[in-house]
């Protein structure tokens, strides 16, 4: 599809940049009201030093692990949490997705030996504990029940996001009796189409995992002939599939990479990785 107007998703993304000490967060006021604890750490307030300066929170960028278990020390409290009450994942850029509760709280806080293997999606019901995605141009997305009392943390690359992982985590949220008609969904800052070019065989993957209308919507191409994928679109199309309320996908599209305050692993190699941390209100 040929690139013109800005297709993304943006009407009632209502977020905005809150500071929290030395720390800058991106949140959705709308998600206070349904009980959530919800941000999204920028790279700014941290101890990082160097390319992750300074607010890096990826224990698996070559960063001293130290000022890495101390940045996600300040992250926790941004949404009131401890240390021992994050629960990380090993992200493999899938769609695997799984249930946590409070005995899994701490799972790949410190270190990533004990973090949830092979999983890009965490779903709770326990208020408390805090679903950790890490990202630096991947899409973070949190999935909110509220009348059912369901929390979802989803981390969509592209391979993610074709293989359709929001689809495996309203599939998880709803085995915990949640509905997509009450989900409301939230999608972070990630890499903008503009700057996303992508060959041939993604353009193709794109087609086969969205459909011909969902790739249409989300692949465009520039004057050069080259693909540009937007993955708020894909994901937001996703949702929309699966029974989620258009209105109540809120899309915060803010690009990563200079000169904004959020990593980009596309643009500069090695870099931190900054991160959504989402927990039901104790």
């Amino acid at each position: 599809m040929e690139d013109g107007a800005d297709r993304t998703p943006r009407g009632s993304s209502a977020h905005r940049f809150r500071r929290d000490g030395d720390l800058e967060v991106l949140e959705w006021p709308a998600l206070d009201d349904l009980g959530l604890e919800v941000a999204v750490t920028t790279r700014r307030g941290g101890v990082s030093a160097g390319p992750y300066d300074s607010l890096n929170l990826g224990l698996h960028v070559g960063d001293d692990p130290e000022a890495v278990v101390e940045n996600r020390r300040r992250a926790a409290g941004t949404v009131g949490a401890t240390l021992d009450e994050l629960v990380v994942g090993a992200q493999v850029h899938g769609r695997r997705v799984a249930q946590v509760t409070r005995a899994e709280a701490g799972r790949g806080a410190t270190s990533s030996a004990d973090a949830l293997g092979g999983v890009d999606g965490l779903v709770t019901v326990d208020p408390g504990v805090t679903l950790v995605t890490l990202v630096a141009d991947c899409v973070p997305v949190v999935l909110a029940d509220p009348i059912a009392g369901v929390l979802a943390a989803v981390h969509a690359g592209w391979r993610g996001t074709v293989a359709r992982v929001l689809d495996s985590a309203l599939a998880a949220m709803a085995g915990l009796g949640s509905h997509p008609g009450d989900v409301v969904a939230a999608l972070g800052p990630a890499v903008p189409p503009e700057h996303y070019q992508v060959g041939p065989e993604v353009a193709q993957a794109a087609r086969a995992g969205l459909g011909a209308e969902g790739a249409d919507g989300a692949l465009r191409t520039d004057p050069d002939g080259r693909w540009r994928l937007d993955l708020w679109v894909a994901n937001h199309q996703v949702l929309v599939e699966a029974g989620v309320p258009a209105n109540q996908v809120l899309v915060a599209s803010v690009p990563t990479g200079s000169p904004g305050p959020f990593f980009s692993d596309r643009e500069r190699r090695p870099c931190g990785r900054f991160a959504l941390l989402a927990r039901l209100r104790p």
